[in-house]
């Protein structure tokens, strides 16, 4: 366990740097590989200023429309510093721009990257910060490691990054918090059930709740039991032990004793066979990444506390595998959640919501300011939005156009659905309160989403994520690999930039 905790710090111990004013010839000769960053209409006092400018300025002529980097080139120096140089579009929202920064940070680890530099010049004092903001952000994401076991490992991607030619220093802590949270979900996600089992998770969790001076409890088998959470118990019931458990982390930058603020909970299925209806071949094969819901939580949490957030917040992680086997829960199965509401199974592949179901009751009992809750949940969101946008849920609708618009302006893009009564039709049951999913299918995403608002208590302002942008091919916006730690930087964005937690109990 040890060695999978120091694992997750590769890449988070990047060193930053900072200089204002024009950099001279010496400032660059200590740099490996520079990343120049130009608007569109480059004033002459920038040509000046940048070394080789004229032969630059020649080179971006014949360029290739939309190629990022537009150029590559090497300054005429010792080191020979390799400059990759490109222009952002003036009209680009933050989408864009993220991706941007990641396809100008990838052209560095084509060779040994080493100490990188980022210089934007020709903007004013807020573009640039914003533009080296998003450099910062997809270059921290770009040096992680994630999970690797080969024999021998991966040298170094970026030894250092040095920001130059600034108008003013700028305070990083925000975007470095949030690029640690990021590598925290994507390396969780990543790992192999084999490597991060349910008890591996726990003390997991457990040490590092001890290195950031967070609260820890888990609630195991024989509590939950007492607990009556039979929701979350029917999907443990065919594991082969009794590690599976819910989590609860509490940070508390004042007073201990302070009720949250905000709460955090994530679905952790580690592994998900489908259960009884066992997932075929290709849709089993990543089921390794079913827990991505509770790594995003984590992250998000380790992310709260390094930006030094001050407002108590709890961490709830349903944390099992859903397993096949003599034991597993089966189709028509009628259990009893922790808030006495009977569930009729209908598909043993729906073990997400019957997870979330009681670790929500438990969650909202605290009465908290407003909950997240996080979970790669259904299919159908993905086939409503793809993989670009995650489905966002909520019991207060007057909020659809802030969560939307939060999406837009952080660069990880969500969607709304509504969720609620009428919805709660397609799940009513002949033998219990509600039936888990509906046998037909069509709206799953919105019926889990109604599904979960029946296990949140006292009218705790909710909003569920369904995590249908958790993976994406060739990365998205500014990180680079496929497992994307979808929701962190929207979650900071929510409270920090938004404040919607302010405006919770209005």
């Amino acid at each position: 366990m040890p060695s999978l905790l120091a694992d997750k710090f590769i890449g988070n111990n990047i060193r930053v740097t900072q200089s204002t004013g024009s950099p001279g010839a010496q400032a660059i000769a200590g740099i490996d590989q520079l990343l120049l960053v130009l608007p569109e209409r480059v004033p002459a006092s920038a040509w000046r200023a940048i070394p080789q400018g004229n032969k630059l300025k020649a080179l971006l002529r014949r360029r290739a429309p939309d190629q990022v980097p537009a150029v590559s080139t090497r300054v005429n120096n010792k080191r020979q510093t390799a400059m990759h140089v490109a222009t952002v579009k003036s009209g680009d929202g933050a989408f864009e721009r993220l991706g941007f920064a990641r396809k100008l940070v990838a052209a560095v680890l084509t060779e040994k990257a080493g100490i990188v530099g980022i210089w934007v010049i020709g903007f004013n004092a807020d573009d640039q910060a914003g533009i080296v903001n998003d450099m910062v952000a997809a270059a921290l994401a770009a040096a992680f490691h994630m999970p690797t076991f080969k024999s021998k490992p991966a040298p170094p991607r970026i030894k250092s990054l040095r920001l130059i030619g600034l108008d003013a220093k700028l305070d990083l802590t925000r975007a470095t918090a949030e690029a640690h949270g990021n590598n925290l979900a994507r390396w969780l996600t990543a790992l192999p059930a084999n490597k991060l089992d349910a008890a591996e998770y726990a003390a997991l969790l457990k040490e590092l709740a001890a290195d950031h001076g967070w609260q820890y409890k888990k609630y195991g088998v024989a509590e939950l039991k007492k607990m009556g959470a039979g929701a979350f118990l029917a999907v443990a019931q065919g594991n082969a032990d009794d590690s599976a458990g819910i989590v609860r982390l509490r940070y508390r930058p004042a007073a201990p004793k302070a009720g949250p603020a905000l709460t955090l909970v994530g679905k952790g299925i580690i592994f998900d066979t489908g259960g009884t209806n066992l997932k075929p071949f290709q849709s089993m094969l990543d089921m390794h990444i079913d827990m991505g819901g509770s790594a995003v939580a984590v992250g998000t949490l380790l992310a709260l506390s390094e930006a030094r957030w001050d407002q108590p917040v709890d961490c709830w992680l349903a944390i099992t595998e859903n397993r096949t086997g003599p034991t597993a829960y089966k189709p028509q199965d009628v259990v009893t959640a922790a808030n006495g509401k009977t569930i009729q199974t209908i598909h043993t592949d729906a073990e997400g919501r019957m997870a979330l179901a009681d670790t929500l009751v438990l969650a909202s009992r605290d009465e908290p300011g407003i909950i997240f809750d996080f979970a790669t949940l259904t299919g159908s969101c993905v086939r409503a939005l793809t993989t670009r946008y995650s489905g966002v849920f909520t019991n207060r609708p007057d909020w659809h156009p802030i969560l939307k618009r939060t999406g837009a302006n952080c660069g990880e893009r969500v969607w709304p659905f509504p969720i609620g009564e009428e919805f709660l039709e397609g799940l009513e049951s002949p033998v219990a309160d509600l039936m888990q999913c509906s046998p037909k299918g069509a709206g799953d995403h919105i019926l889990a989403g109604s599904f979960l608002g029946e296990f949140i208590e006292n009218d705790v302002p909710w909003v569920h994520m369904d995590l249908s942008a958790s993976n994406h091919s060739g990365g998205l916006g500014h990180i680079p690999t496929e497992v994307t730690g979808f929701g962190v930087r929207y979650t900071l964005s929510l409270l920090l930039d938004t404040k919607l937690h302010e405006t919770a109990g209005d």
